[in-house]
């Protein structure tokens, strides 16, 4: 390789935005992620808010909490900065500087002038505003003293100035708009125009060429150039909070002090009164904004005005991205955070993760994991069909050594035991091939062909005859009341109720599952509506409605054999009135009982298998299930919450294979 001597590589971090070289999230991981919390017992939006919250796994402090807890660490370090009175503090200290000066210099003259200006100075109230307000029309002795006692208004005039508009001090070319007309006029004119502009803009008007004129006359004050009257808007408002914000830190005292101070300076250059305009008209505006929020500095150095209203500016972009770091409103995403405002306070890496984050979000969607609006988001079909199987994989792997296999049915659940008898084959079949019979009846067919060859046609093949085998109504009662929550016991129903209806859809697809969830009252539940569904606070166990959803459901698929699966942790405390509306009572009313054994001797007339699955050790639980058994001629299993799901898909199996309770 030919060497270049003049020739030099350097490296640096990438500024072109999102790192080109960094890994992209694993798609496929979250998605487990997601499932991992929703099998756990968490809502598909509290599993997601998660994700994002922590960070994928392999990217831990890469999630929207270490963000938050970055931008709160620079939220304490800006109020470390210093003190936020260091504007008073300062023109206490000019004052005191120009009354030293002054005095030494009347105290060279022995005239009755000196004695009087001496009477003056020490009648001078102790407030610093108000002291700077008697001494406007004092004769000075002292040059020096004058040009102190100037500096307090000069200062604070040119820090609020310059605080409000950044172009401010390049603008007027260091002329002072309290001694030079042509500076104050121009000042005034902008201000003027400036607040007929935004009146125009809060009255509704369009603004366009109001817009554009006003940036042409006087542009030189805004070097960030804003695009629109919004952008002005968004620029000047948020200055001017800041300014509010550090009047309202400081005590009440010292707000008066500042609020006069500012009053003379702004006043010398006679902008006083249309900088209160502006402010009121931007208050308007941008009501949004914290206007009235008082903060505690915490250092030690003093801040002048600029200083503090800075800091106070940037504490104000970091709450505002901790409420939308947070994520805690409602509705919200990752579309609410304001990346540049991350990539100022926090760094271009801290803007990437969010970039990142949000096209993991973005790609969940796109390929067709999530479905459904930001603010109503679900599991698609084919995330919950990832989730069932994972589901039914744990519940596999529980099942003893001697039951566990891949549990493949080939005909997908169409056919029964073999008769003995052959047909033959048919367009569509989906029996298994009679291999005997199809090549005896080829053999037949080829006898006379030279050379004993044998070639099979369509005409040979056989299949073999199978029982019909009925499919299965299935209602699987599942209790999602309060205690289920309590008791820990949410995950594993999900999880089981997912992972019967995994099995069913891919091996047993003639067979018709609901999933029937009850509290106070019971609705029918879709895989994916259980897999996004939250815990319900209310107390009530209607295990009467759910029977009474589990009966049609039955009726609705007559040709199925008919069983119905129970998952409870309590007796029923509620029923239906006449009326629709649900009764519920604690301890359990009469009523609630005779109501609930009615439906289950209507579900055993109809002939029913109806098993009990009972989680935990309730004495009141255990007689009424029990009881509900030997009614039904059902059974009742009392497994631990962490083996529901496989008491639950034997029981199902079992049931398939032909071999019902009792029988």
């Amino acid at each position: 390789m030919a060497r270049h001597p003049g020739r030099r590589s350097r490296y640096g971090a990438w500024q072109g935005g999102p790192d080109p070289l960094a890994p992209p999230y694993d798609v496929r991981s979250a998605v487990d992620q997601l499932g991992e919390e929703v099998l756990a017992g968490s809502s598909l939006r509290d599993a997601l808010r998660d994700l994002l919250h922590r960070g994928p796994d392999g990217e831990r402090g890469h999630g929207l909490d270490d963000l938050h807890e970055r931008a709160r660490r620079m939220r304490r370090e800006a109020l470390r900065r210093g003190r936020l009175d260091g504007t008073i503090t300062r023109a206490q200290a000019l004052l005191d500087q120009a009354l030293a000066a002054e005095r030494e210099a009347l105290a060279q003259r022995a005239d009755d002038d000196a004695r009087f200006a001496e009477a003056q100075l020490d009648a001078l109230p102790r407030s610093t505003s108000r002291a700077v307000q008697e001494l406007s029309e004092y004769d000075w002795t002292s040059d020096e003293a004058r040009a102190d006692y100037q500096r307090i208004l000069d200062e604070l005039r040119d820090d609020v100035l310059g605080q409000r508009f950044e172009g401010m001090r390049d603008a007027l070319q260091g002329a002072d708009p309290a001694r030079d007309p042509q500076a104050a006029a121009a000042l005034q004119s902008m201000l003027a125009d400036l607040n007929e502009l935004l009146g125009q803009h809060a009255r509704g008007e369009d603004t366009t060429d109001s817009f554009a004129e006003f940036m042409r006359e006087h542009g030189e004050f805004f070097p960030e150039q804003p695009q629109d009257v919004d952008e002005l808007v968004d620029l000047l408002a948020r200055r001017a909070a800041a300014g509010e914000r550090l009047m309202r830190s400081l005590t009440p005292s010292q707000r008066a002090e500042l609020a006069g101070l500012m009053e003379q300076a702004l006043g010398q250059a006679g902008v006083a009164e249309q900088m209160a305009a502006l402010s009121e008209n931007l208050r308007a505006l941008r009501p949004d904004l914290s206007w009235g929020r008082g903060e505690q500095g915490r250092g030690e150095e003093p801040l002048g005005y600029g200083e503090a209203t800075g800091a106070l500016a940037e504490v104000a972009e970091l709450d505002d991205l901790l409420d939308q770091l947070g994520q805690e409103h409602a509705g919200a995403t990752l579309d609410d955070v304001d990346v540049e405002a991350v990539e100022r306070q926090l760094g271009r890496g801290a803007a990437d993760d969010v970039r990142r984050l949000r096209e993991l979000e973005r790609e969940l969607r796109r390929q067709g994991w999530l479905s459904g609006s930001a603010a109503d988001t679900v599991l698609s079909p084919k995330a919950l069909r990832r989730l069932g199987s994972t589901a039914l994989q744990r519940v596999f792997a529980r099942i003893e050594s001697a039951s566990r296999g891949t549990h493949d049915v080939q005909s997908a659940g169409a056919a029964g035991e073999a008769t003995g008898a052959s047909r033959a084959w048919e367009f569509g079949d989906e029996q298994p091939l009679d291999v005997v019979r199809t090549v005896s009846n080829a053999v037949r067919r080829n006898a006379s062909a030279a050379g004993g060859a044998v070639a099979l046609a369509v005409e040979d093949f056989e299949v073999v005859e199978t029982e019909r085998r009925a499919g299965a109504a299935v209602a699987l009662c599942v209790d999602m009341s309060f205690s289920m929550v309590s008791e820990g016991r949410w995950g594993p129903m999900k999880q089981t109720a997912l992972a019967l209806s995994h099995l069913v859809a891919t091996q047993f697809p003639q067979d018709a599952l609901q999933i029937i969830g009850f509290g106070r009252y019971a609705l029918t539940l879709s895989a994916g509506e259980l897999a996004a569904a939250e815990p319900d606070f209310v107390q009530g166990t209607n295990l009467q409605h759910a029977l009474q959803l589990a009966r049609r459901h039955l009726r609705k698929h007559s040709d199925g054999d008919p069983v119905v699966l129970v998952v409870t942790d309590g007796e029923p405390t509620a029923h239906l009135l006449p009326d629709g509306e649900a009764a519920f009572a604690w301890p359990p009313r009469a009523e609630t009982l005779r109501a609930t054994v009615d439906e289950i001797d209507q579900l055993t007339r109809y002939g029913a298998v109806l098993n009990v699955f009972m989680l935990g050790e309730d004495p009141s639980l255990r007689r009424f299930v029990d009881a509900m058994a030997r009614r039904s001629g059902g059974r009742v299993f009392t497994p631990s919450a962490h083996d529901l799901g496989q008491y639950v898909v034997q029981d199902y199996l079992r049931a398939r294979r032909g071999r019902r309770p009792g029988r």
